[in-house]
């Protein structure tokens, strides 16, 4: 197989570039942005099963440089008195789950892209796909092409790449807005246990926060309602976002309202947003891989794991199988399934508010639902260990 191209420097697209140059492949990512890229401040949780397939890339060690060990979830009521306490992760330092800025991550992962020499090309954003039986040529706005035998579309949410492929595949509102924000108040985080992601069962938020080892506190406030517009959130200061929050969390008598009320501007504003299942992955020369195929609303706090499987689950096939369709069977057939499962679950639990969220999440079959996702079992062990051959 020629040069592959992966269209999307972000965490889903370099650490697929990580892997098919791991697996011999000549690889090239294009990202749209300038390396300098704008960094919306948000943060997420790597789950065991990402580090896993990160490790297997051998990118683990890279990105435990960053963030912090989350080794625990414990659930509070309105009043912050403890309802459930559940161990996450594995005993292993390079499996537990970690907490870090998504900027963090992407930054890790492309020093490794880097090091390794695969090559980033910046300011590269995607403006057409050809493909023919040839290659597939990928056309940008700078007026430059580059041209393979296979193209991934690593692009997000809003991929160019899928919408080649399937353009009535767009993401559809979750019903949700989610806040995300960090103070260093001392006093915010004074009541939270070290390495634990406490989530509390409030009257109308949803909400989950983090102490790391310097003391700032993360946290995130998920609200039911209509999304957030972008001219809202464009225009919108941090301060009246945090009045709103704090009027909402006030009523209730856990460390909710406090930790928000002490935060100053590090606070933003998204949408949960989903894509449905069923939707086109493939041709027979391009490829999708992350949120550019499955993305799901955070609920789960699976979408870069899962990205980090596709990575590990696509070098695997077409290393393995004997030609690129069936590569690409082979890497649909493994990965559709349970990144459609992951869909559904966070599809389950962002539909359901506070305090029903919690209700689900610990209910017996949506508890060992959420645990199936990142645990480690025999079958997910072997799928992503790279020496084992990868086989229907």
């Amino acid at each position: 197989m020629s040069g592959i191209l992966i269209i999307g420097g972000g965490v889903a697209g370099t650490a697929t570039g990580l892997a098919l140059d791991r697996a011999g492949f000549e690889v090239t990512v294009h990202e749209a942005h300038p390396r300098a890229g704008a960094d919306i401040g948000a943060f997420l949780t790597l789950a065991s099963n990402g580090m896993q397939a990160l490790a297997q890339l051998g990118a683990a060690a890279p990105v435990t440089g960053h963030g912090f060990p989350v080794t625990g979830m414990r659930f509070v009521d309105e009043s912050g008195a403890r309802l459930e306490s559940v161990p996450l992760g594995e005993d292993d330092p390079l499996l537990r789950y970690r907490c870090m800025r998504r900027a963090e991550l992407g930054a890790a992962l492309q020093e490794e892209a880097h090091r390794r020499g695969v090559p980033i090309r910046y300011s590269s954003r995607l403006v057409s796909v050809e493909e023919d039986d040839k290659g597939v040529t990928a056309r940008f706005a700078d007026g430059s092409s580059a041209t393979g035998d296979l193209l991934v579309g690593a692009d997000g949410l809003r991929s160019a790449v899928r919408a080649h492929l399937d353009p009535a595949a767009l993401p559809v509102y979750a019903g949700q807005s989610i806040f995300y924000g960090y103070t260093r108040d001392p006093a915010a985080g004074a009541c939270l246990e070290p390495d634990t992601l406490t989530m509390v069962r409030g009257g109308r938020v949803l909400f989950g926060c983090l102490v790391s080892p310097l003391g700032e506190t993360f946290w995130f406030a998920r609200l039911r309602g209509p999304a957030v517009s972008a001219e809202e959130a464009a225009v919108t200061p941090p301060g009246t976002w945090r009045d709103r929050l704090v009027a909402l969390l006030r009523p209730d008598r856990s460390p909710a309202a406090d930790i928000v009320r002490a935060t100053e501007d590090k606070l933003m504003v998204t949408n949960a947003v989903r894509l449905t299942s069923g939707i086109r992955w493939r041709s027979r020369r391009v490829v999708l891989v992350g949120d550019a195929a499955h993305a799901a609303p955070p609920a789960t706090g699976q979408g870069a794991s899962m990205a980090f499987e596709d990575a590990v689950v696509l070098a695997k096939a077409l290393r393995d199988a004997p030609d690129r369709q069936a590569a690409l069977d082979l890497y649909e057939h493994h990965r559709r399934p349970r990144a459609e499962r992951n869909i559904a679950v966070s599809a389950l639990l962002t539909a359901s508010g506070p305090p029903d969220w919690i209700s689900i999440a610990n209910a017996r079959g949506g508890r060992s639902t959420l645990r199936r996702l990142s645990h480690l079992d025999e079958g997910l062990l072997r799928l992503l260990d790279w020496a084992t051959p990868l086989t229907v």
